[in-house]
């Protein structure tokens, strides 16, 4: 079995679920006394994807004690997975055309800062799972996803392997992990330095040939 690997950011490159997670989140804040007059749009969410959840909490509910904000962040959390076993994210054009060719030569693997369910929503109801190796998230370890990556290089003894996301923190976190990165510019997020980038996910192969 090849020991080269791609590692895969979900929100802003595999696909776009800041629609219906937008959707879930005004639904929750509508209940709640203290965040009743509080809307997010699908464009805060994606320039909060890939942060942490005490992170995003942070950022929207900088008012409330964090005590509170973590209470609504988890009732938010959770009714967006059961939301979107209803009102799935969109996966961008040729993800599983193309995780299939990629599979043939490469090992597949997922890391992102979402929580656990969110992660198995993805692989189970979008039918991922069979295309990937080994996945970790934030939800799991409460690690950083630099760390996280780290820890998925080595309990998989990956001799080399590319990250592929769409923002600054993925940048960030694949420079910490010690691995290549691969700019998804058609996510949600840009990178300040000159890396190899792809505008579509079907034009993975060819990128990843020129970094093997």
């Amino acid at each position: 079995m090849t020991q080269n690997g791609i590692i895969f950011d979900i929100d802003g490159t595999l696909w776009d679920a800041s629609e219906p997670v937008a959707a879930a989140w005004n639904e929750v804040l509508a209940l709640q006394t203290d965040t009743a007059g509080l809307q997010v749009t699908p464009k805060q969410i994606q320039n909060l994807m890939g942060k942490t959840a005490a992170e995003i909490n942070r950022i929207l509910f900088p008012n409330l004690s964090e005590e509170r904000r973590s209470k609504i962040g988890e009732l938010c959390s959770k009714h967006t997975n059961g939301y979107l076993q209803e009102h799935l994210g969109t996966l961008y054009p040729q993800v599983k055309e193309t995780l299939r060719k990629l599979s043939r030569d490469f090992r597949l693997f997922v890391v992102s800062n979402c929580q656990a369910d969110y992660l198995e929503i993805l692989l189970d109801r979008c039918a991922l799972r069979g295309f990937f190796t080994d996945a970790e998230c934030y939800g799991r370890t409460l690690k950083s996803k630099g760390e996280n990556i780290r820890l998925l290089l080595d309990r998989n003894n990956l001799e080399k392997a590319v990250y592929v996301g769409d923002t600054q923190l993925d940048f960030d976190s694949a420079k910490y992990a010690g691995i290549p990165f691969l700019h998804a510019a058609y996510g949600f997020g840009s990178i300040k330095e000159e890396v190899p980038a792809i505008q579509a996910f079907s034009e993975l192969p060819v990128a990843v040939s020129k970094i093997f």
